[in-house]
């Protein structure tokens, strides 16, 4: 065992020990929030109302159900959970295509990359909702079962997809969201491929490996493990991109926390209670993240 790799008491206490620096921006943050507080006690005249924001978000529906604003939440981990799957799952398909030396392959992926990053997302959600899933769906053949499904749904399948009402809504958010993320995971996987040296490759195929397997179980390790951080910053922002969907009525968090908002007039309490459940959505991704990080080294 290599004893120079473990870090001394003494370099640990180091390493922990603020500068100055540190010191200057802890004392500039404590006199903006003075200043903050002191400018919100004499210029902001508004009653804050958490009491009954805090009993309106947790209220359940009419007939018993969860509440509304939790239904939200639900929806949003839904969508992005869905969306993440659909994200990796293209984006690594993608990648591998843009990455290919054929161009059969590598011109299409790269068009398709180059189309979503240079639209803004609000402009693409509008297009893909009001051009492409309106035809997209009759198209498929889903829309008996999207639209108009009248059978019992399972407790997996609520779980799963929500209500059946919803369908058609959930599977428009996630293709929206799914299609924004996957062009950025594919620049990601591309990356990372193009960041494995011309040695490991020649090597796998010294060992007489195909293709698939050097890929499986040469290329495909290594890629994972550098592109980890760059892929867990995309996730925490496919969670936050969510919200966009909600201009094309899908009842995720921010739809939920407008019509919450407009329709009690605590415009302030409803926001911030959302922006904290994003926090932590996110938050608890970071972590996760973080601690996949930590085994993989």
């Amino acid at each position: 065992m290599n004893n120079s790799a473990v870090p001394s008491p003494k370099q640990i206490s180091k390493r922990w020990r603020p500068t100055l620096l540190d010191g200057v921006l802890i004392i500039a943050l404590i006199c903006v929030a003075i200043w903050l507080t002191y400018r919100s006690s004499i210029g902001i005249n508004y009653h804050w109302r958490w009491s009954q924001a805090f009993e309106l978000v947790f209220t359940p529906t009419a007939n018993g159900g969860l509440p509304y604003f939790v239904q939200g939440i639900i929806a949003t981990i839904r969508l992005s959970v869905w969306g993440m799957v659909l994200a990796v799952t293209l984006g690594t398909a993608l990648g591998l295509a843009k990455h290919s030396a054929i161009s059969v392959f590598s011109v299409p992926a790269n068009i398709f990359i180059q189309l979503v990053r240079n639209i803004p997302p609000l402009v693409f959600v509008f297009i893909f909702y009001f051009f492409i899933s309106n035809q997209l769906i009759p198209l498929l053949g889903l829309s008996d079962i999207l639209r108009g499904y009248t059978g019992e749904v399972s407790a997996w399948q609520a779980f799963l997809f929500g209500p059946s009402s919803l369908w058609e809504n959930l599977l428009s958010g996630v293709i929206c969201i799914g299609l924004l993320s996957s062009a950025y995971v594919a620049e990601i996987i591309r990356a990372g491929l193009s960041a494995i040296p011309k040695g490991q490759w020649e090597a796998g195929k010294s060992l007489g490996l195909s293709t698939w397997y050097q890929y499986k179980d040469v290329v495909a390790p290594q890629v994972l493990t550098a592109v980890a951080p760059a892929l867990a910053g995309q996730a925490i922002s496919l969670v936050k991109d969510t919200s966009i969907v909600s201009l094309i009525s899908i009842q995720e968090m921010t739809f939920v926390g407008t019509e919450m908002a407009n329709s009690s007039g605590l415009i302030f309490e409803i926001w911030l209670i959302v922006g904290a459940c994003y926090f932590l959505l996110c938050l608890t991704l970071s972590l996760l993240f973080r601690r996949f990080e930590t085994q993989q080294r």
